[in-house]
């Protein structure tokens, strides 16, 4: 089958076994102006300008496949309006992806005709699960008669055309749901500053899966906001295109989503290729000096992920995660972003802060002997935490 949209310097690789072959690079639909507003069917000027000056330019740059989700509020309509009225881009020049949490067959199938008329399609090529976050999420979507099952069905029935799931969940949950079968890609978070789920990379990858990375530049250390130290560590990249040659040195790996709103986004990102596998030596070098940060406090190298689930409710190997990127490349901008989201987004991001009422219930005693962990929790909290106005 013909690569669709196929222009160089833009790489692509399979969505899985068996393909397609999709651009390593997915325009996100997640960023938009007003996107969050409702009603999510009316979709303002400013915004469908927007989104179809990031698509015309991504389609120039090669990109092939297009990412939207139900959660994303007006962002399927945005992409409905856009694709079919105002560029009118053949269907058979780009691949789509979006997403929903039904959570029974009859929501699923209400769900996916809604979506169908939104986006002004009669198919949707990759349909995810949105957000198999917990072992109850899991069980859920996965029943017996359930909404997965039902997807599945619409894949028999030429609806879909793969199905897959998303995640923000912890490594044993993404690991059980790769497993079962059922599911023909993932999408997950892996990046250099992120990289617990190597194995489910792996694993996938060995299955056959595709393999989606969310949220590179973003969740991955808002990286279009670098501090001095890390832009010129990454010299002379960017620290979003050393972050995505880095991913893609994975060829597991499918693609990496990147919600370009303006027209400087598309320039950087084609500023990342060519990506090789392995990391070429330049790039190598760059992500050695990236690790030897860990010397300056060799102690942030622990994860604490035995400490997952602590009695105290706290996100241990998330708040240890932000002090390290603190300390060793200065990214508190990013630490204080993401440390204030706890206890404000349910499963999606859970835990509480490591507040001093709270840590004094930590269990450190499966922490390393002579880990400071209480005090390396505290010394988080103190950096990070902004109080609620």
């Amino acid at each position: 089958m013909p690569i669709r949209n196929f222009k160089p310097p833009m790489q692509y690789r399979p969505f899985g076994r068996g393909g397609p072959e999709i651009s390593v690079i997915t325009l996100g639909g997640m960023r938009y102006l007003h996107g969050w507003e409702q009603p999510r069917d009316q979709v303002p000027a400013d915004m469908r300008e927007q989104c179809a000056r990031m698509v015309q330019l991504a389609l120039d740059a090669g990109v092939n496949h297009i990412e939207t989700a139900h959660g994303y509020g007006k962002s399927e309509h945005c992409y409905g309006l856009v694709l079919n009225d105002d560029l009118k881009i053949p269907r058979d020049r780009y691949w789509l992806m979006t997403k929903g949490a039904p959570m029974s067959a009859d929501e699923t199938k209400r769900m996916v005709e809604s979506q169908l008329k939104g986006l002004k399609t009669d198919h949707i090529d990759f349909y995810g699960w949105h957000g198999i976050n917990t072992a109850e999420l899991y069980r859920s979507a996965t029943a017996t008669g359930g909404p997965v099952e039902t997807l599945r069905k619409l894949k028999e029935q030429g609806v879909i055309g793969k199905v897959g799931f998303s995640t923000h969940g912890p490594l044993d949950v993404v690991m059980d749901s790769v497993a079962t079968g059922l599911f023909e890609f993932v999408n997950l978070h892996y990046y250099y500053f992120y990289q617990r789920l190597r194995g489910v990379v792996d694993y996938a990858g060995a299955k056959g899966m595709g393999v989606f990375i969310i949220s590179p530049n973003d969740k991955g250390g808002q990286l279009f906001n670098a501090p001095p130290l890390l832009k010129q560590l990454c010299a002379p990249l960017t620290p979003i295109q050393f972050n995505a040659r880095w991913c893609l040195k994975h060829p597991e790996i499918s693609t990496l989503s990147f919600g370009m709103t303006e027209p400087s986004h598309v320039e950087e990102m084609l500023g990342a290729f060519p990506v090789s596998v392995p990391l070429s030596a330049r790039d190598l070098a760059i992500q050695l000096k990236l690790d030897a940060r860990l010397s300056q406090d060799p102690q942030a190298a622990w994860d604490g992920y035995e400490c997952a689930n602590d009695p105290s409710g706290i996100n241990i190997p998330e708040v240890l995660r932000f002090r390290r990127m603190l300390k060793c490349w200065d990214m508190e901008t990013f630490g204080k972003y993401r440390y204030n989201m706890l206890e404000a987004k349910g499963h999606w991001f859970p835990g509480h802060y490591a507040s001093p009422d709270l840590v004094a219930k930590v269990d450190d005693s499966k922490a390393p002997e002579g880990m400071p962990l209480k005090a390396m929790l505290n010394e988080a909290h103190q950096a990070l935490f902004k109080p609620k106005a």
